[in-house]
């Protein structure tokens, strides 16, 4: 009896959607070399785990997945990659079972670094380069159980904004060809899937690096110009972008465009001005306010969340309520709330005013309630809409859930015919977890087609 001689991979992710597109990509190239794709939780020849490095807990959390990898195949071999592993390569390949940790510029090639790997007995292989060496790009896109793909269009970051390690992790502001971009897009739309997200560390610097060099010779509006004259792909979504790279030219596409959907996400980190010009951010809350008002202009229903810090070092009580009161009459539709948390190497570390910890978690939660008051707000006024709503895999209790273009997320019996489609439905009553209950219109549907 032939003895099966496959070899086998598995893979988790931490942090962000570049994470998940990185991921998906390392992914491929290992199984075009032979390792067949299995579950983290089953035994696999090699475990993979991208790591984050925003999260005050990546170090918990890489132990963590560490430890579950062992407890599927204690022989197996741990690979450490992602922007954790690019800080603190040394620290990481002391952990009990890891094998090999990759910085930013090697985890692209994990294929060769595997050849003569074997089980470690003390602790792990580093490889990592400075962080100046990596000043190429590899193009990378998320697929298999989504209905969505994480699309990467940019890396690295040139801001140095004071509290942020990503520079440090990722390197500088580089960016893919159009030309890649629009045939990784074609990509993954002759796969079937119908919704593609645009990511990158600052995706609204697109252009710089492009071809190795230091000038646009693109920009971000030319890369969604193109995009949205491909083919076949039915709805494009952008991800996080800096406020003063949101150009009135490219809201306006949006609100004309046939892919791009009625969604931004826009990082403010503070309400307050004094602490934006510490934080060392590149706009101040009066371009904010106007990026708002000109998106809510051209596109009244369109879905806007904001990335908001609370606890930064200097931030009073004055300063926070600055912030609330600033979140609290933006017409916005939903917050995330990140707790400041000390970053090695970071400017913000050093300085005076450091907000006690348990006032950090109770401005915190004050921003959670008030993003789920902005997101209800929201919801009650989209009731007895038809939208398109894109229907997702998962049967959770006998209920599928998906998106509308600009957001909300709805719910139906589950129905198997559904899966991947874009139905319109009627927006009818919210739950209280913030879910619709839809009735999919059929007719409209029909004569949509």
């Amino acid at each position: 009896m032939e003895q099966n001689t496959t070899k086998t991979a598995a893979y988790h992710t931490l942090g962000c959607k570049l994470n998940f597109a990185e991921t998906s990509t390392i992914a491929r190239n290992l199984t075009g070399a032979g390792y067949e794709k299995v579950s983290f939780d089953e035994k696999a020849d090699v475990y993979v785990i991208n790591t984050c490095s925003v999260t005050d807990n990546a170090d918990r959390e890489c132990k963590l997945h560490v430890k579950r990898a062992m407890k599927a195949n204690p022989d197996g071999l741990v690979v450490v990659v992602g922007c954790y592993a690019q800080l603190k390569p040394e620290e990481i390949s002391q952990i009990e079972g890891v094998d090999l940790v990759l910085g930013a510029k090697e985890k692209f090639n994990i294929l060769s670094y595997l050849e003569d790997l074997k089980k470690s007995e003390n602790q792990g292989i580093v490889h990592s380069c400075e962080i100046e060496e990596t000043d190429f790009f590899i193009g990378s896109y998320s697929i298999g159980d989504r209905t969505r793909a994480f699309l990467k269009v940019q890396d690295g970051c040139d801001y140095k904004c004071t509290y942020c390690t990503i520079p440090l992790a990722r390197g500088i502001s580089r960016s893919d060809t159009i030309e890649n971009v629009l045939k990784n897009a074609r990509e993954i739309s002759e796969k079937g899937i119908r919704e593609i997200v645009l990511t990158g560390v600052n995706i609204g610097d697109y252009g710089k690096g492009e071809f190795g060099n230091k000038k646009h010779e693109h920009t971000f509006l030319d890369l969604i110009r193109e995009l949205d004259q491909v083919d076949g792909i039915e709805r494009i979504r952008i991800s996080s972008i800096e406020p003063n790279l949101l150009k009135d030219e490219s809201i306006e596409l949006v609100s004309k465009s046939k892919s791009f959907v009625p969604h931004f996400h826009i990082p403010l980190q503070s309400g307050s001005d004094d602490l934006l010009k510490k934080m060392k951010r590149r706009y101040l809350t009066k371009l904010y306010t106007d990026r708002v008002a000109k998106i809510r202009e051209v596109m009244p229903d369109a879905a806007i969340g904001v990335d908001v810090i609370v606890g930064f070092p200097g931030e009073t009580e004055e300063h926070f309520l600055e912030t609330y009161n600033f979140l609290n009459e933006l017409p916005i539709t939903y917050l995330h709330v990140f707790t400041y948390s000390e970053r090695e190497n970071t400017e913000a570390a050093g300085m005076d005013g450091v907000v006690p910890i348990p006032e950090r978690k109770r401005r915190n939660k004050m921003l959670r309630i008030l993003s789920e008051k902005k997101k209800m707000a929201f919801y009650q006024s989209q009731i007895g809409k038809t939208l398109p709503v894109l229907w997702e895999h998962e049967n959770k209790e006998g209920y599928m859930y998906g998106f509308t273009e600009n957001y909300v997320r709805v719910r139906k019996p589950f129905a198997a015919g559904s899966v991947n489609q874009i139905e319109l439905v009627t927006l009818k009553h919210i739950k209280p977890d913030g879910t619709f209950d839809a009735e999919v219109s059929f007719d409209e549907f029909l004569a949509k087609v």
